[in-house]
């Protein structure tokens, strides 16, 4: 008998899964509630994938040995919930990739803050050092899909909590867990313990022949290690302490120690800037060297890397005015993150759709260093409450457009306009990339 499996949700990850469970032969159906793009349509139709929009055909669904759901599918939808009631196995992608992934080997990051960059960073680090290896997950490109169409040697991951949410047996060879700090709360029951234990399940497969590379200065972090029992071997990386294991700053240097491999290098020779960013290069550097990469390439790559669009990224000079994107920042810690690597005065742009955000997490950085804070959201009343004794221009816009010229007539020669929304971006925008894109586009229009 082939094993029925039903892929709930028909974006990437879904397509993906359903791709790679046709061609290891189960009995795929695809179900989405809402409508399609014509491009994964278009992919399921030319693999002979049955699949619905716009409805799920209950009685169908429910005849599944096993269900794959995409990640942005909450446990409170009403089909979720019914596949729960009748004792459905439920899986993530990143789940069924594994499962059939071969002898490839997995570098998988997780984390609330640095996920993209320190991802990409690895994967950049690994194709210097000329690895078979794919960039998957959470950053773009289905996992599943990779292993479908074209698998490698190495898969270098970056997971979300809600991908860790369902795993089973997935088991990466390295693991990075680079911060928790409060984010997708909405999703977690408002508990943040739920959300930590999320987190938490990257390493809860792996064994003594795997590595645990994690923050010792996060205090989430540290507080929970002690309540599991460890099966991996565990390498942290710090920027206030010396560590036999792992990596730390000291001065002006980065050391890596890992087994017999030592690595040193000057962080003034980082591509990536900001202090944030030498914590994320640290991570890469230790995941490069445990799988074996040697100093010589950790280094060159380190320094010839590129950032990422919409994180930290230069826009343009207008009249004496710099501009930067970080339209990635999605919650308040990658907002302070943001604040806290400004050096100039800075017109902040905050706003869209609000997670549960505790704007008090960055008063300080604002009472430091913005001058005026441009609203850019359909609902600005909690940025404006946060924030209205402490800041003395606030003005409220709806659309990016109208967003950099109020920054622009708020802002003098040597200041900085910051988008670094703190919010998800659904309420104006597509998603964050078209935030980002609209911002750019005003800024040149300028």
């Amino acid at each position: 008998m082939q094993k029925k499996i039903i892929i709930l949700g028909g974006g990437e990850s879904g397509v993906g899964a359903a791709i790679l469970a046709k061609q290891q032969g189960y009995d795929v159906f695809l179900s989405d509630a809402g409508s399609l793009k014509d491009k994964y349509r278009n992919e399921l139709q030319s693999m002979g994938i049955d699949f619905e929009e716009g409805k799920h055909s209950v009685d169908r669904i429910l005849a599944a040995d096993e269900v794959m759901k995409s990640p942005g599918i909450p446990e409170k939808n009403e089909m979720v919930k019914a596949i729960r009631a009748k004792g459905i196995p439920v899986i993530s992608e990143i789940e069924l990739a594994y499962r059939h992934k071969g002898n490839s080997k997995i570098i998988a990051i997780t984390g609330s803050n640095g996920k993209s960059t320190t991802t990409s960073l690895i994967y950049h680090i690994c194709k210097t050092a000329g690895l078979d290896c794919a960039l998957v997950g959470n950053i773009g490109y289905s996992f599943a899909k990779q292993v479908a169409e074209a698998p490698k040697a190495w898969y270098i991951a970056e997971i979300s909590s809600f991908q860790l949410d369902d795993i089973q047996t997935f088991r990466p060879d390295v693991s990075l867990l680079l911060n928790i700090t409060e984010d997708h709360l909405d999703r977690y029951d408002y508990q943040f313990e739920n959300y930590i234990n999320s987190k938490f399940k990257i390493i809860q497969n792996q064994t003594m022949e795997d590595y645990f590379i994690y923050n010792e200065d996060d205090e989430v972090i540290i507080k929970h290690l002690p309540l599991l029992t460890l099966h991996t071997n565990p390498l942290p990386f710090s920027m206030k302490q010396e560590v036999k294991k792992g990596g730390y700053i000291k001065g002006d240097q980065m050391m890596l120690r890992i087994q017999e491999e030592r690595v040193s290098m000057s962080i003034y020779d980082f591509a990536l800037k900001g202090k944030h960013n030498q914590s994320n290069t640290m991570a890469a550097g230790i995941a490069a060297a445990t799988i074996g990469i040697r100093k010589e390439k950790i280094r060159e790559a380190v320094k010839n890397f590129h950032s990422l669009e919409h994180r930290m990224e230069f826009v343009a000079m207008v009249r004496g005015v710099e501009f930067i994107n970080d339209s990635k920042a999605t919650n308040v810690n990658s907002t302070w993150y943001a604040l806290e690597s400004m050096n100039k005065p800075t017109i902040l742009i905050l706003g869209g759709t609000d997670k549960g955000n505790d704007y008090s997490l960055i008063e300080d950085l604002v009472k430091e260093k913005v001058k005026a804070i441009i609203c850019m959201g359909a609902d600005n009343k909690k940025i404006i409450e946060a924030f209205k004794d402490i800041v003395p221009v606030i003005v409220e816009t709806d659309s990016a457009k109208k967003a950099v010229n109020a920054a622009f007539r708020s802002a003098t020669k040597d200041d900085v306009v910051l988008l670094s929304p703190a919010c998800a971006s659904f309420d104006l925008f597509k998603n964050y990339e078209d935030r980002g894109t609209q911002f750019k586009e005003a800024v040149k229009e300028l």
